[in-house]
C-alpha cells in the first residue's frame, strides 16, 4: 500500500486521471452504514407518519448531497482540496475560521462512527455469550480503530481501492440482514402512525440534511482533485449524488418500518442504535452482523479522518499530511473510549453535536457553494496560497455572513440535548416559543443556509467578477 505525499498543494497534472463514475465507491462506501436503519427511528421521533419518513429521508438526503456535489465540481476545477479552494471565498487567512470548524465536524464524525462500531460489537458478542461484552468492544475497537487509521493515514489512492471494496462487501451484507429481519415488519402498526404536522415534517426533513449529507459538503472535493478538468462538471456532480444518496434513502426507510413496527427497538436504537438492530437476528448470523456493521461506519470515518488531516494543514499546522491525520486519529481514539465507556447515552449527545455545529456548517456550505456556483473561470491556483493575491488575507464580508448566519440560525433551533446547549432557540419566541409548533422544526438550518447563499451573491458577485477579469 502506498502512502500519499500530496497534501493541500494543487495535483500535477501527470496525476490527475481516472473518471466521473469513480467517485460512486467512496461516496457510496461512506453512507452505506447500518446507521442509517437506526436513522430510521430518528425520522420517525420527530412524529411523522411513515410516508413521511420516505418524503423527508429523499428531499433531505437528496438536496444535502447535492451541495456535496457541487463541492466535489470545485475538486475537479481547482485540483486541490476543499478548505484550501474555501480560502477564495473567505481569503487566504480568514478561511482559518471555517477550517477550525469544519475540524471539529470530522473529527467529531470520525470519533462517532468509531464509537458506533465499537459498541455494535460489545452488544452483538454479548448476544452470542462466549466473549465478555468490554473484551468484545476492546475487539471491535481495535479493528474499528487500525481500518480507519490505516486507510485515513495512508492517503487518496488507498481510499479510492478500499471504499469499493468496503462498499460491494457491506452491501451484500446488508441485503442479507434485510431478508432476515423482514419477517419483522408489521405493516399494520407501520400504517397505523398518525401523520405528522407540516413542522413535524420540515423538522424531520432538516433533520436528514444535517444528519446524512451537509457534514460533507467540506470534504467533497478532497476526492475530486485527482480528476482530470476534462472530466465533465454535470457527471462529477451526477456520480457523487447517487452514490451518496441510493444507499442512505434506501435504509432510513426500511429502518422506519422496523422501528415503527416494535416501539422496544425504538426505544433501544436511541441508546445503542446499531446493537439494538441484532435483536432481529438469528444468533448464527450476529458475527456477520458485528463485521458489517463495523465495515459499514469505516468507511465514513475513512474519509472524516482523511479530510481532517488535510484541513488540519490548510489552516496553518506545520505537518504532512500523513502526521497531521496520525494527530486526529489519536483525538479520535480518545473520543471514542470516553463515549463507549463513559458517556450515559448516544442519542442525545450525537443530536446536540449535530444540531450545534450544523448551523455554521450549513452558513459556510452556502457561502461556499454560492462561490463555486457563479465562477466562470478557473480558480487561480498560486493565489490559493499567497494573502496578497487575488483572493485577499480576509473577506470580511464572508466571516461576518458567518458569525451572523449562526446567530440567525441558533436562534431558529430547539436544542434541548445538554444544558450547555439550552442557550440556543433565543428567537423562536417569534414564531410561537420554545413549545409551539415550529420549536422542535428547526428551521435556523434552513435561515442559515439562504443567509450564506444570498449575503454571498449580493456582497461577493461584483467582486469574483473582478478576480475573474
Amino acid at each position: 500500500m502506498k502512502l500519499e505525499l500530496n497534501g493541500t498543494n494543487v495535483i500535477a497534472e501527470s496525476e490527475r486521471k481516472g473518471r466521473a463514475r469513480a467517485l460512486f465507491w467512496p461516496w457510496c462506501g461512506a453512507n452505506v452504514s447500518l446507521l442509517a436503519l437506526s436513522y430510521g427511528a430518528f425520522f420517525l421521533a420527530f412524529g411523522v407518519s411513515f410516508n413521511q419518513v420516505i418524503a423527508a429521508a429523499v428531499l433531505g438526503t437528496v438536496l444535502s448531497f447535492l451541495l456535496v456535489g457541487f463541492s466535489s465540481l470545485a475538486g475537479k476545477k481547482s485540483n486541490a482540496p476543499t478548505m484550501v479552494i474555501s480560502r477564495a471565498a473567505f481569503g487566504v487567512k480568514g478561511n482559518v475560521i471555517p477550517g477550525l470548524l469544519s475540524y471539529l465536524v470530522f473529527v467529531g464524525w470520525e470519533t462517532v462512527l468509531v464509537s458506533l462500531a465499537t459498541l455494535a460489537t460489545g452488544t452483538v458478542f454479548e448476544r452470542v455469550g462466549s466473549i465478555d461484552k468490554d473484551l468484545a468492544m476492546v475487539f471491535g475497537f481495535i479493528i474499528a480503530a487500525g481500518l480507519t487509521v490505516a486507510g485515513g493515514v495512508l492517503g487518496h489512492q488507498v481510499i479510492m481501492k478500499l471504499q469499493k471494496t468496503l462498499t460491494l462487501l457491506t452491501v451484500a451484507m446488508t441485503l442479507i440482514y434485510i431478508g432476515l429481519s423482514i419477517d419483522q415488519v408489521n405493516w399494520s402498526a407501520v400504517q397505523d402512525i398518525p401523520t405528522g404536522t407540516f413542522q413535524a415534517f420540515i423538522g424531520a426533513t432538516i433533520f436528514g440534511i444535517t444528519g446524512i449529507g451537509l457534514g460533507w459538503v467540506n470534504s467533497a472535493a478532497d476526492y475530486s482533485r485527482y480528476l482530470p478538468r476534462t472530466v465533465k462538471g454535470s457527471s462529477v456532480v451526477l456520480w457523487t449524488v447517487l452514490g451518496a444518496s441510493i444507499v442512505p434513502i434506501t435504509l432510513v426507510i426500511y429502518g422506519s418500518l422496523l422501528a415503527g413496527s416494535d416501539e422496544t427497538l425504538f426505544n433501544a436504537i436511541a441508546s445503542d442504535p446499531i446493537g439494538a438492530l441484532t435483536t432481529l437476528l438469528p444468533t448464527w448470523y450476529l458475527i456477520p452482523f458485528a463485521l458489517v456493521a463495523v465495515l459499514g461506519l469505516v468507511g465514513g470515518a475513512i474519509l472524516d479522518l482523511y479530510s481532517s488531516g488535510l484541513t488540519l494543514i490548510s489552516i496553518g499546522i506545520p505537518v504532512k499530511r500523513h502526521i497531521a491525520a496520525s494527530i486526529d486519529a489519536l483525538i479520535m481514539l480518545i473520543g471514542t473510549i470516553y463515549i463507549v465507556w463513559f458517556a450515559s447515552n448516544f442519542f442525545i449527545p450525537f443530536q446536540g453535536f449535530l444540531l450545534t455545529l450544523g448551523v455554521p456548517v450549513a452558513v459556510w456550505s452556502a457561502v461556499f457553494v454560492t462561490d463555486v456556483l457563479i465562477r466562470k473561470a478557473p480558480y487561480i491556483q498560486e493565489d490559493l496560497y499567497r494573502p496578497d493575491g487575488a483572493y485577499g488575507a480576509w473577506n470580511k464580508s464572508s466571516i461576518f455572513l458567518l458569525v451572523f448566519g449562526s446567530f440567525i440560525g441558533w436562534g431558529f433551533v430547539s436544542n434541548s440535548s445538554a444544558s450547555w446547549l439550552s442557550w440556543q432557540g433565543y428567537f423562536l419566541g417569534v414564531i410561537g416559543g420554545r413549545e409551539g409548533t415550529w420549536a422542535s422544526a428547526n428551521i435556523g438550518v434552513i435561515l442559515a443556509l439562504a443567509v450564506g447563499s444570498i449575503g454571498y451573491l449580493l456582497s461577493s458577485l461584483k467582486k469574483v467578477r473582478r478576480q475573474e477579469s
